[in-house]
């Protein structure tokens, strides 16, 4: 980028007149307050934020900081010489600024091993050995250049417009729609041909994938069990991971020797996304093999929402079925095979629509059975399945019989229940646990820290299990500019004392984050612990365990 946005870059010419060498011209089409403030964003990408981020990771990063704040600078610069305000310094203080810009960047990189080893101590993690400074900075400038290599071909195509407007039009008539007009054919480019172009590849990829049957998982031979010869869903239409939550089912031996005594054999119902030709279809397709298999017949019934993939919880599951003895059914339907970055932003509504059809399936018929003798019935979801679960509740729907409750973990950012309640939060509680007027409808729970409070539940029991350093919780746009309130004092247990807010960078750190939130130790980020899920299920659904039992329980998972 030049020192002006789509004018004709002009340099001072040399002392005596004459034409510019071309060191000068070189130089005129570098920015100094660009350099400055880009090494400066750079400098503050390396600080620590919510999760250790490796090398590719921080390179990457690095080098969208520094073409951000090379690009803010420049447009700042543009702006003020468009409004005819007069320009101050030379040489000298040009060098001098791009001087304190180079001298936070070599700051910053001798500092960010111990930036980073200040988030991984708290996640009891091994300290770094090096920071890989030098492929840090490699990755950090291709990664620079890559995006000024898109601003210049902005450029190319805004100034094209400028060209063709300008003998009509006022100049700043015709900057401004070279602009607009740039813009959107930039926009159409972006949707039309790349978002597309990835989703078909992604598509097909994650299609081929889903339908992978794995060796070690094999088509099921009791009748009970969704996929077997008797089952109204195809083994083939499980999908990946629905086929692997079927197959790894616990058996009821299993779950009456841990007991010492009797129990029940726990059901898993799992709708792949190629079972039937439509949400709806899917959702009546798994009530009529809940029907088949009994699962209304027992005690406890968990319509559980998969994540973008078709994931099901593993743990969240199993520690239910465990604290209730086996005597439950879970049902889920797959409403996608895309990760669920790729699901929340091309399928944004997909998981939403698959869940209501679900619950709606489910609660209409479990309202028709007697009150004093019908299972339980409550909600489940980790991450893009807690937020479809969320979306899926229609709080005034079924005040009139309402559901016993709802265990979200991980929620997304945008889940308008937890957005909601976090900002209704009792005065004086902290965002990564608030506290939600007298914790009767709605508790928070993050590990180690699990609230009892006082205050007995009300008939409808929602527990979200979050841990303050998930940024997949707790990224928002608005960091952008303003202080996230869940880095105020006092802070999560996880979260570095280090972590600064600097506008812009937090931002896109968070955002960083949530693509490594899965690469720690369990009980942080967006890693859930079976011993979490253990405290979690017991708030929810009240089992008739002893605190014993649930130490026991909770020693089975720690290995």
């Amino acid at each position: 980028m030049a020192n002006g946005a789509l004018g004709a870059t002009a340099t001072t010419p040399p002392a005596g007149g004459g034409p510019p060498s071309r060191a000068a011209r070189l130089a005129g089409l570098v920015s100094p307050s660009g350099v400055c403030l880009g090494l400066l964003l750079f400098a503050a990408s390396l600080t620590p934020s919510l999760i250790p981020r490796n090398a590719l990771m921080q390179g990457l990063l690095g080098g969208a900081s520094f073409a951000i704040g090379y690009g803010i600078a420049v447009a700042l610069v543009g702006l003020w010489g468009w409004l005819g305000l007069r320009r101050h310094g030379g040489r000298t203080v040009a060098i001098g600024v791009v001087a304190i810009g180079l001298a936070a960047a070599v700051f910053s990189l001798f500092r960010a091993r111990h930036w980073q080893d200040s988030i991984r101590v708290l996640m009891d993690m091994p300290k770094l050995e090096t920071a890989h400074s030098f492929k840090v900075l490699a990755l950090a400038i291709a990664m620079a250049a890559l995006l000024f290599l898109v601003a210049w071909l902005f450029r190319l195509l805004a100034r094209f417009v400028l060209r063709r407007t300008r003998p009509f039009v006022p100049e700043r008539v015709a900057v401004l729609t070279a602009l607009v007009v740039a813009l959107s054919l930039f926009a159409m480019l972006i949707d039309g041909v790349l978002v597309r172009y990835t989703l078909t590849v992604l598509d097909a990829s994650f299609a081929e994938l889903d339908g992978l049957i794995e060796p070690d998982t094999a088509e099921p031979a009791a009748d009970w069990k969704t996929g077997s010869a008797a089952s109204l869903v195809r083994w083939e239409n499980l999908g990946r991971d629905g086929r692997r939550f079927v197959d790894r089912l616990p058996l009821q031996p299993a779950i009456a020797e841990f007991w010492g005594g009797e129990a029940t054999q726990p059901l898993r119902i799992y709708v792949g996304l190629n079972a039937a030709d439509d949400a709806q279809a899917r959702a009546d397709l798994a009530l009529q093999e809940m029907l088949r298999v009994g699962a209304f017949d027992r005690e406890v019934i968990a319509v559980a929402i998969p994540t973008g993939t078709g994931f099901m919880d593993q743990a969240a599951i199993e520690t239910l079925e465990y604290l209730h003895r086996g005597n439950v059914a879970t049902v889920a339907v797959q409403y996608s095979y895309l990760q669920s970055p790729f699901s929340l932003i091309f399928e944004p509504g997909y998981g939403a629509d698959t869940a209501r059809q679900l619950l709606r399936a489910v609660y209409d018929h479990w309202t028709t059975l007697p009150a004093d003798d019908r299972p339980d019935l409550y909600l489940q979801g980790l991450s893009l399945g807690a937020l479809s679960s969320e979306r899926s509740l229609r709080l005034h729907e079924i005040i009139g019989d309402p559901l016993q409750g709802a265990l979200w973990s991980g929620p997304p950012f945008p889940s308008p229940i937890h957005t909601w309640a976090t900002a209704e939060r009792n005065e004086g509680t902290p965002e990564w646990l608030p506290v939600f007027e007298d914790s009767s409808l709605i508790r928070f729970m993050i590990e180690p820290e699990i609230p009892q409070p006082d205050t007995p539940w009300g008939p409808l029991r929602i527990v979200y299990l979050q841990h303050a350093s998930d940024p997949i919780v707790f990224f928002s746009t608005d960091m952008l500019w303003r202080v996230p309130d869940w880095m105020k004092a006092p802070r999560g247990p996880d979260v570095s004392p280090m972590m600064r807010w600097v506008p812009v960078v937090t931002a896109l750190q968070v955002a960083a984050d949530m693509a490594l939130s899965n690469d720690v130790p369990l009980g942080h980020g967006h890693q859930y612990s079976p011993q979490s899920y253990i405290d979690a299920w017991v708030a929810v659904t009240a089992p008739d365990v002893s605190d014993a039992d649930i130490a026991r329980l909770k020693a089975r998972y720690d290995r």
